[in-house]
């Protein structure tokens, strides 16, 4: 895998850097720059080899099925703020096209003198993104000399920007490189995957809403993992899947089979919560109860693990060597249920460096941000569902692996 700094001389250069610029927006305000400062150090060093540097990112989604939709996808999903914000954050001027591909966009391209920036458009303006369409691909990486892959949340994604662009350039014998966020990215995930044996134990810890979401991962792990700590709602398809009730706490019930032999073929890997705090409704609720797994009353749901489960929790990852995490314990946006969460960020800070500690994105590096863990862990990553497939793939993504030979 060629990175940034192996390219040859880029100036003058035209070179496209795919950047993750998915942040959240409301009413056309950012509402979180992470992704973008995480993107800085490879802009800046394009900027300082006076390459001529094409961005290209997506925003959230848009739907093509329905014209109606598709204008408010495409309003709501609209680049142009990020432009704003990354001009601030380099302290020069971002050339924003608002066209993402054709006679428009190659004048602002050709506009680009050494050392500028352009941003283009949302890249799922175009319906064939997403398909990986070959003359899409082709058409933008016309508009190249060079490709560098610098956004790992959208790597284990195969489309036009990610993957066909980098392919075609191969073709024609162009350069293509990581940036230095894929590059420690792919640094810090291969850990949690190729675990050499001083690397255990290998405590994975997952949480979140679906089964589904992580059965692949889960069935990786199995191999690789010491312990599985399962937190969060998916809990309840497991027990559930065992004989308990749950209550009104959210299960997949086309998950049950899985779940039953999965926890069998364990062998004692996987780790249940022991209590529950539950709620009599998921808002509004009159009455919040801590009980034991076993004894959650008709009519409650599950909001967060219990401190039974976060002591039991934090005394297997307190044992780890390596931890990957990926999922809340519970529904930690409500300030009620934000204690599992919390407990087991502080069973990381605890741990310090004794351990390679993992936060692996979504919904948990929220959490870590928000309650000022970010330092306890030795990587917070950018990228959920690429962090969960890079795992599950052994550490192959599409958009990582066409920029190798």
């Amino acid at each position: 895998m060629k990175t940034i700094n192996q390219l040859p001389n880029l100036k003058g250069q035209r070179v496209i850097v795919r950047v993750d610029f998915n942040v959240p927006l409301k009413d056309g305000a950012i509402r979180d720059d992470n992704r973008i400062v995480q993107a800085l150090p490879t802009i800046q060093y394009l900027i300082k080899q006076e390459a001529k540097i094409i961005l290209m990112s997506h925003l959230g989604k848009v739907d093509f099925k329905d014209p109606v939709q598709t204008a408010d996808d495409m309003k709501k999903n609209n680049l142009s703020p990020v432009a704003g914000r990354l001009a601030e954050l380099l302290k020069q001027p971002v050339t924003f096209s608002d066209a993402t591909r054709g006679d428009k966009l190659k004048f602002w391209i050709n506009t680009l003198e050494n050392g500028q920036v352009l941003l283009m458009q949302n890249t799922r303006y175009e319906k064939g993104e997403t398909k990986n369409d070959p003359e899409l691909s082709k058409e933008w990486a016309s508009y190249a000399d060079a490709f560098i892959m610098g956004a790992f949340g959208s790597a284990h994604r195969a489309h036009a920007s990610t993957v066909g662009i980098p392919t075609v350039l191969k073709e024609q014998g162009k350069p293509v490189a990581v940036g230095y966020l894929v590059e420690k990215e792919v640094k810090n995930m291969t850990k949690c995957v190729d675990v050499k044996p001083e690397g255990h134990p290998y405590v994975a810890l997952l949480g979140g809403l679906k089964v589904s979401d992580k059965i692949k991962v889960i069935e990786s792990l199995m191999k690789k993992c010491d312990k599985i700590l399962i937190g969060g709602a998916m809990a309840f398809t497991f027990y559930k899947a065992l004989g308990h009730n749950v209550g009104t706490s959210p299960f997949e019930a086309d998950q049950l089979d899985f779940a039953k032999k999965c926890y069998e073929d364990a062998k004692g890997k996987i780790v249940l919560p022991l209590d529950v705090v539950v709620a009599d409704a998921y808002d509004g609720w009159k009455e919040i109860r801590t009980v034991l797994i076993s004894q959650i009353p008709d009519g409650f749901m599950g909001m967060d693990i219990g401190p039974k489960t976060e002591k039991l929790f934090a005394a297997e990852l307190l044992k780890a060597h390596t931890v990957f995490w990926n999922g809340p314990m519970g529904v930690f946006e409500k300030k009620e249920f934000t204690n599992g969460t919390i407990a087991i960020c502080q069973a990381v800070k605890t741990l310090g460096r004794k351990a390679f500690t993992v936060c692996g994105g979504g919904d948990s590096a929220a959490a870590v941000k928000q309650f000022g863990y970010m330092d306890a862990f030795s990587h917070v990553s950018t990228g959920g569902g690429a962090s969960l497939e890079m795992i599950e793939n052994d550490g192959h993504l599409p958009g990582i692996d066409v920029i190798g030979d």
